[in-house]
């Protein structure tokens, strides 16, 4: 491919002029079209797309819109390709970039913050008062990857170096599209203290989310992890991934199990996952005073939230969005070290052609998915020739 002379390339890592791209045209409907290659511009690189896990908000985006925002509006039929826990392989990198090497394995953050406003100054890139702006005549150095710009369903894709985090050839492909998940717990678990060693820490809702915040809890230290959801083949797994105790919320009162099993006091930290009509109400009934919820998930309503009893009882209250404060690069350490496995929570891989199958799967839960997985023919073709 002609690129910039500025732009740096490599013959062993080909780059060609068009990739194969899903593109989202009506609400649910995603057509497999043929787009440029985008090239780096500076402090970016092009990362060659080797696997793709399928995230439920991707399912929000591609049927409903939000909280997709392209051209300040929403995302259909403006040739805009979703998706964006994604890894890869490194094959053009923009001017003056030295920070990365072409043929190095990474995973990607789905926010670079514009870098000059308040939050992106305080490392809170994720809550870029800038967030979207970054089309036209308003371009603020944001971008939010299958948020506000193309994202990883296609072959190819451009981000920032601040967005990237290495790979360890140990980790799988499909392993690595998981490090962002385990970073948002990771973040989640940040703000409401950081080392929570010794701490108890309830994690309500045993979703992808939910279960890599018990593992992250589990390898910070935490003690007890307790796990509340409705399925128990989820709950074993979250068993396996370090929670002390599980709580099947449909046969037990959980506020009352949560108690008994902290001798009474309630827990110090609730990570909220599920996103249930009255979760943030239970998550402060299990709560000790002076305890922490951290809200993950997003609900469909909004409830009435009891808050005098937040207040009499001096409870915090965080809210996270996605994989802030650098925490990919802690949960990838974690992972490399294997600490925690998660793999447990990848169930499906399918193939990128096939995406409208993986995304069934995703949205219906066929088969009890729970992370499905699209891999590129070049990344299979890759692993074939290595076994």
């Amino acid at each position: 491919m002609a690129m910039s002379a500025a732009v740096k390339t490599n013959a062993d890592y080909p780059v060609p002029e068009t990739m194969k791209a899903w593109v989202l045209k009506d609400p649910g409907e995603l057509e497999l079209v043929d787009k440029p290659v985008p090239e780096p511009k500076k402090a970016e690189v092009l990362v060659r797309i080797d696997a793709v896990a399928i995230c439920a908000t991707d399912l929000e985006i591609i049927y409903h819109g939000l909280p997709a925002i392209i051209e300040g509006g929403e995302p259909f039929n403006k040739n805009f390709t979703p998706g964006h826990e994604y890894m890869g392989t490194v094959v053009a990198l923009g001017p003056g970039v030295d920070e990365y090497e072409i043929g190095e394995r990474v995973t990607v953050e789905i926010h670079a913050g514009c870098g000059q406003c308040k939050r992106c100054r305080e490392g809170m890139y994720t809550a870029c008062h800038n967030y979207g702006k970054n089309y036209g005549d308003v371009d603020k150095g944001h971008r939010a990857n299958g948020f506000t710009t193309d994202g990883g369903f296609c072959e190819y894709q451009v981000n920032n170096i601040n967005t990237l985090v290495h790979v360890d050839d140990s980790m799988s492909d499909e392993e690595a599209t998981l490090v962002v998940t385990a970073g948002t717990a990771m973040y989640g678990l940040t703000e409401v203290g950081g080392l929570v060693a010794g701490e108890s820490v309830v994690v309500t809702g045993p979703g992808p989310i939910g279960l890599l915040g018990v593992a992250v809890a589990k390898a910070l230290g935490a003690q007890p992890v307790i796990l509340t959801g409705t399925r128990d083949n989820r709950l074993e797994i979250g068993r396996k991934l370090g929670a002390d105790h599980v709580i099947n919320v449909r046969n037990e009162n959980a506020v009352e199990k949560v108690h008994e099993l902290t001798g009474g006091k309630g827990a110090d930290y609730v990570v909220e996952c599920s996103g249930a009509p009255n979760s943030l109400n239970e998550a402060a009934q299990m709560l000790n005073r002076g305890g922490k919820i951290c809200l993950a998930a997003f609900p469909s309503t909004s409830p009435e939230v009891d808050v005098a009893y937040l207040v009499r009882n001096n409870i915090y209250l965080y809210g996270i969005r996605g994989e802030g404060k650098t925490a990919t690069h802690r949960a990838e350490a974690f992972m490399r070290q294997k600490r925690f496995d998660a793999s447990l929570i990848h169930t499906h891989t399918f193939d990128m052609s096939d995406l409208i199958e993986a995304i069934r799967y995703a949205k219906d839960r066929v088969d009890d998915a729970i992370k499905v997985v699209v891999r590129n023919e070049h990344a299979v073709a890759r692993r074939e020739a290595a076994e």
